[in-house]
């Protein structure tokens, strides 16, 4: 972020007191009005839903918001900040849920980052919400988190950090793979970064059809030669046809494609030399890319992407999640499934009428995708 970005930020969020407010729905101007939306009136829909609970659904906004969580533990590129300093994210994507997918919803920050204390937690505010977004909680314990609530609630659970990146980047890799004629199960995919994002980038684009895939961590290459790997990096070798040892930097010979969910400046022209023709190169660590696209190109990439909005192929999830949850709420859906990331991650790619080099992913100001989105869910579910 450049000094001036961050300059106008905190003056931002200093004038307005962070970004956001609650506002009525209704009028409050006559005493008609009072006892309608409080005493005497409001009894009559807690009597309903006393009776049955799905009403609270339609009678009041738990069936269009979404309460946003975390417990500041892995924030941006910031790292273990805490939860009163993850409050601005929070706010932040709360916004975008609105004012792309008109999804209401609610910033949450707990401070604890024991599993269990979140899980229970999560259950007990559950009745007020309608799904659940989990937000820059730190892996391996968000695996963890995700699965013990999807056991105890009947929301849709879904954790942005892993499931809106894979969503994105894969739709962005079907497009990328559409410019340079190569198809999925052929290509030599290498990912670094094995934390949240990273893992659910290698399950989705083995469940979109990829096979070869090289997973590289601090460490170095995950391979069967390592030691207490834990479960979720386990799963991604089990189900990879590829077994390696080595760097990231051995990883890049003849790579088809490099997706980097790690950190700033870790690999360099050289090794984007290494990599076959028609290479492409997501280097999406924020704010500073593992690899500048200048510097992939002039490696001979031909397609490159970055999370940041001042170069071309901006990977952002803002292209997901607000239409994901729109269509969720639009027809009560009680659960999400991997099934449904590959239907959003078409809707996201097919969103895109003719792929190029410079546009293989959507401009994250289109709204027209989150539109496109939820009707894809919608039909899907329905």
């Amino acid at each position: 972020m450049s000094k001036n970005y961050a300059e106008l930020s905190v003056a931002l969020h200093a004038k307005f007191q962070g970004k956001m407010e609650i506002k009525s729905v209704t009028p409050i101007e006559t005493l008609d009005d009072l006892s309608t939306i409080y005493t005497p009136g409001v009894a009559e829909p807690c009597k309903v839903i006393a009776e049955d609970k799905e009403r609270s659904f339609d009678l009041t906004w738990r069936g269009r918001t979404v309460a946003v969580i975390s417990d500041g533990s892995a924030v941006l590129g910031l790292g273990n900040i805490g939860p009163e300093a993850a409050m601005p994210v929070m706010e932040g994507k709360c916004l975008l849920f609105k004012e792309f997918g008109n999804v209401d919803a609610f910033p949450i920050c707990l401070d604890t980052q024991d599993v269990d204390e979140i899980v229970e937690t999560v259950v007990r505010i559950a009745p007020s919400f309608g799904g659940i977004n989990l937000e820059d909680i730190s892996a391996p314990r968000c695996f963890e988190i995700e699965a013990k609530l999807k056991e105890r609630l009947n929301i849709p659970i879904f954790h942005d950090d892993q499931h809106g990146t894979a969503i994105v980047v894969v739709a962005a890799m079907k497009n990328a793979l559409k410019v340079v004629g190569k198809k999925i199960e052929d290509v030599r995919i290498v990912i670094s970064g094995a934390g949240a994002a990273g893992i659910a980038i290698a399950k989705l684009i083995m469940r979109a059809g990829g096979k070869n895939i090289v997973m590289t961590d601090s460490k170095g290459v995950i391979g069967s030669h390592r030691d207490n790997l834990n479960d979720a990096k386990q799963e991604v070798l089990s189900q990879s046809t590829l077994d390696e040892t080595g760097d990231i930097h051995s990883a890049m010979t003849n790579a088809d494609i490099f997706i980097g969910v790690s950190k700033a400046g870790i690999i360099e022209r050289a090794d984007i030399q290494k990599m076959n023709t028609d290479a492409i190169v997501f280097a999406m660590a924020n704010p500073t890319p593992e690899i500048f696209p200048d510097e992939a190109k002039a490696g001979g990439a031909r397609i490159v992407a970055t999370g940041r909005s001042d170069f071309a192929n901006q990977v952002n999830n803002v292209v997901a999640f607000p239409g994901l949850f729109a269509g969720l709420f639009a027809i009560q859906a009680r659960t999400i499934t991997p099934e449904i990331f590959m239907v959003v991650a078409d809707a996201i790619a097919e969103s895109i009428e003719h792929p190029s080099e410079e546009n293989i992913i959507p401009s994250p100001l289109d709204k027209s995708v989150a539109e496109n989105v939820k009707n894809a869910v919608i039909k899907y579910i329905k």
